[in-house]
């Protein structure tokens, strides 16, 4: 029985795939594994990298937060904010991460510090999983909701 996956923002869907192997997600507390017939749970998701396999396929996300409901044949993922891996620009990325370093050494007022803290988060998970793409074989991409 393979998975059913749905990966939906507040924007709309992201993603569909109906017979996935297996799912990455990043929760609060670490990643965690799915595979068919996973127990059921409900998590908080935290920023992270998710990963939908499919016979030698592989599809990322960047994940800013939300939830996960996992059943024994599908995941379903409500995230805050999350894009895919290859929407992800590393120029931007990095520039975005300088930005909110230099901000954070010039000092900020406390009541914006944790937003200055979560850009830097979110910029060094983005070039993390855009590193990482490098340094894999390559794949075939499963397609997202926009490419159908």
């Amino acid at each position: 029985m393979p998975l059913r996956v749905t990966i939906v923002t507040q924007e709309g869907p992201l993603f569909e795939e109906d017979a996935a192997d297996s799912v990455v997600l990043p929760g609060t507390e670490g990643e965690m594994g799915i595979l068919p017939h996973h127990a059921a749970l409900l998590t908080t998701l935290g920023f992270g990298e998710l990963r939908v396999r499919k016979a030698g396929a592989e599809e990322s996300f960047a994940v800013y937060g939300g939830v996960a409901e996992v059943r024994p044949d599908r995941v379903l993922v409500l995230a805050d904010t999350a894009q895919s891996s290859y929407d992800l620009d590393e120029a931007k990325a990095h520039q975005a991460r300088e930005n909110a370093e230099r901000l954070r050494r010039e000092g900020v007022p406390a009541d914006r510090s944790h937003m200055i803290i979560d850009e830097i988060r979110r910029a060094t998970m983005e070039e993390n999983i855009l590193r990482k793409m490098k340094q894999r074989p390559p794949t075939v991409r499963i397609k997202t909701v926009e490419d159908n």
